[in-house]
């Protein structure tokens, strides 16, 4: 109790927990997308469920890690040396996260462009079933890539736990309160989903970048998606004020 207090009155500490606050709430905003993306496709009943579970267990995944904050950290550390670039745990995991990003954005966008495109070239011939179950295992699939990332981040700007954990708990409460509303918002604009997909097209190419050296800014990432999503929305009152003009 004593550590907390002297915690609570330390004015660092606050201002790492402001900026832990940022950055993770940031970093939930790729995740509510893919979230959101995945959970319209289940059943229109099954949707809230999808999101609330998904995030949940997102939420034990990030304290779980949390706990071995330890031995995440040593994840950066080489372990293996091909033409020349050492790669770390880190990095391989970042790689195969941008990886599936890529592939699953990838489908997605096949889907939205060719609506009757039969048998999923990307499954091998065969149709997909949505699943609930398949559904949640892609949420925690992806949120573990961001978590670790994130949680790296995190040692480097804080080596308080306490600090990390109530971090990621207001972050996490966030999502779920978004979740819903930005869900049914991409829902209801189609034009947003494809705009959503080519963010996790960027995002998962960022992250094979970074697995394989080359570090790209976050602002600059953020800076393109919200210049995107500005324009997009100008779009959007554009579209909205003609069809009032037909009327």
């Amino acid at each position: 109790m004593d550590y907390l207090m002297t915690l609570a009155a330390d004015p660092a500490v606050w201002a790492a927990l402001g900026a832990l606050i940022a950055m993770e709430v940031v970093l939930g905003i790729d995740n509510l997308i893919f979230i959101s993306i995945l959970t319209n496709k289940l059943p229109e009943h099954q949707r809230s469920r999808g999101r609330r579970i998904g995030i949940a267990l997102a939420l034990v995944l990030r304290l779980g890690l949390l706990s071995t904050v330890a031995i995440i950290v040593q994840l950066t550390e080489p372990v293996v040396t091909l033409f020349g670039k050492s790669f770390s745990w880190r990095d391989f995991i970042l790689i195969a996260g941008g990886l599936f990003l890529v592939w699953k954005a990838t489908v997605e966008i096949h889907h939205k462009v060719d609506v009757d495109h039969g048998p999923d070239v990307f499954d091998g011939g065969r149709a997909a079933a949505v699943t609930f179950g398949g559904v949640i295992v892609q949420i925690l699939l992806l949120d573990l890539v961001f978590s670790i990332d994130s949680i790296i981040t995190a040692v480097g700007m804080t080596e308080h736990i306490p600090v990390m954990v109530i971090a990621v708990i207001v972050a996490v409460l966030t999502m779920l309160l978004a979740a819903d509303p930005l869900a049914r918002f991409i829902e209801k604009n189609p034009t947003i989903v494809m705009l959503a997909l080519g963010f996790l097209l960027m995002i998962g190419g960022t992250l094979i970048g970074e697995g394989f050296g080359a570090h790209v800014p976050k602002g600059y990432i953020y800076a393109a998606m919200a210049f995107s999503a500005a324009i997009e929305a100008l779009n959007m009152l554009s579209r909205r004020a003609s069809g009032r003009r037909r009327q």
